[in-house]
């Protein structure tokens, strides 16, 4: 009768530990999610307020947007984690492309603008910065993004105020347009997280 050997238990300990490393190891080159999961990846890089990792947010939400151009915001999110990487005509490309997805995306316009001007097309990234205040300053009006109560301290909207007052101005003060605008792009960043956390929170206690 052939005998077959059973590894012993401090064996198959050692084996399931060495399969875990190699795995572990190795993660970030093996597909973990589906289309949805590299979204939310993506944008959670990409929205971090303090840096997320924006070479990860490119590398998913690239795989996003090969399988599925108009998923969500996907091209936006890929627009602006290549401002941040400072890959500014990349950004402008896909920004355009977003736009052509949504027209009335007022997030990519005003990263579309920012990336023009700092592509040193001053003149048309301002006018692409004015259309992209008037339609954020319209969507706020009444909630924004499905929100029941957005911005309830009224933080991103002072900073919407001040990028409106700066864009007035023209280019006579550009770099402080630029970094008002970036501003404005965090805190609504921000806004979103609190929301988020916020409605996780009622959603736990049965709201």
């Amino acid at each position: 009768m052939l005998r077959i050997k059973v590894p012993t238990k401090p064996f198959c300990y050692l084996l399931f530990a060495i399969c875990y490393l190699l795995i572990a190891g190795c993660t970030h080159a093996i597909p973990r999610f589906g289309i949805g999961g590299r979204y939310a990846e993506g944008k959670a890089e990409v929205t971090k307020s303090r840096g997320g990792n924006l070479d990860r947010a490119i590398l998913s939400l690239e795989a996003v947007v090969r399988q599925d151009p108009t998923y969500e915001d996907s091209l936006t999110l890929l627009g602006r984690a290549y401002y941040k990487k400072g890959r500014y005509g990349d950004a402008r490309q896909i920004l355009e492309r977003a736009l052509v997805v949504n027209k009335e995306d007022e997030i990519a316009w005003l990263a579309l603008g920012l990336a023009q001007m700092r592509l040193g097309e001053d003149q048309k990234g301002l006018e692409t910065v004015k259309g992209a205040l008037t339609l954020l300053g319209k969507a706020m009006s009444d909630g924004y993004r499905f929100y029941r109560e957005w911005d309830p301290n009224r933080v991103v909207r002072t900073s919407l105020r001040r990028s409106v007052v700066l864009a007035t101005k023209g280019l006579e003060e550009k770099n402080d347009l630029i970094r008002s605008l970036e501003v404005l792009l965090d805190r609504i960043d921000d806004e979103e997280w609190r929301q988020g956390r916020d409605r996780v929170i009622d959603e736990r206690r049965g709201r």
